[in-house]
């Protein structure tokens, strides 16, 4: 019971596939009392599904774009938990069009909306939960390996991974002296709703368990085990870290990947 008594926020749960769910799954297993967010109509009845699986749930309506809902979301959390002891952020978004073809051809607005609501909306979570962190915390983000090398079909959301795990650089100098620590995940390709709109995820997984040291796909509950040792207090001296969970695949060289 890691989590015994500790309050936690988890935003991007869309479906019982979602990395965000098995996030959930590690930490209510582990004592959590747990909030969650759906973005809009048409994922609230997944997740209020999803949610109604777990005692002392609850869910409420935030699209992370809109600074109006993130602070209603917060305020719904500071009436249901009180306080916050953790807040995992599994946002990602860009417009399918700018997934195919080449980065070059990368709209102006489409950057905009990819780097919005991957990266900025983990500032502006983040942000509106310091004040229900009044006893420390831990922020976890979810990135990937597109943020440091050329993933193809990944194109801008590969430029919004490198801002989000700068971003969360830069938030842990700032909130270190509360006690507020913030990591990122980076794991392997894993066959979610969002990742649908990355072209050739299935050849990516299937690369990914060919080559990898630990020859495997990654899975969801790995992420999830490796966010609850994040959010708990076995990771209290580890900030600004990003920690892979993707079988060993980033250790490879061009060569060896290709072998």
């Amino acid at each position: 019971m890691l989590l015994k008594d500790k309050k936690g926020l988890i935003v991007g749960v869309a479906n019982k596939h979602s990395i965000a769910w098995a996030i959930a799954q590690a930490a209510a297993q582990a004592g959590a009392q747990l909030l969650f967010n759906y973005q809009n109509e048409r994922l609230r009845e997944n997740v209020v599904e999803l949610v109604n699986t777990m005692p002392g749930a609850k869910a409420f309506p935030c699209d992370v774009a809109d600074d109006t809902q993130i602070d209603a979301l917060m305020k719904h959390a500071a009436q249901e938990l009180g306080r916050l002891d953790f807040l995992v952020h599994s946002v990602a978004f860009a417009p399918r069009e700018e997934l195919a073809g080449q980065f070059l051809n990368t709209t102006r607005q489409g950057f905009a909306t990819a780097l919005d609501v991957s990266a900025y909306s983990l500032v502006a979570l983040t942000r509106a939960a310091v004040p229900l962190m009044t006893d420390g915390g831990s922020v976890v983000t979810l990135t990937y390996l597109g943020s440091e090398r050329v993933v193809p079909h990944y194109n801008v959301m590969g430029v919004a991974k490198a801002a989000l795990e700068a971003s969360v650089r830069y938030l842990a100098h700032d909130l270190g002296p509360k006690n507020i620590r913030v990591n990122a995940i980076s794991a392997g390709p894993i066959k979610t709703l969002a990742a649908r709109g990355v072209s050739g995820i299935s050849k990516m997984v299937d690369h990914h368990r060919e080559v990898a040291p630990l020859r495997r796909a990654t899975e969801q509950a790995e992420v999830g085990d490796t966010a609850l040792f994040l959010v708990s207090p076995l990771s209290r001296g580890i900030t600004g870290e990003i920690i892979y969970v993707d079988g060993g695949y980033h250790i490879l060289g061009s060569l060896a990947a290709l072998e």
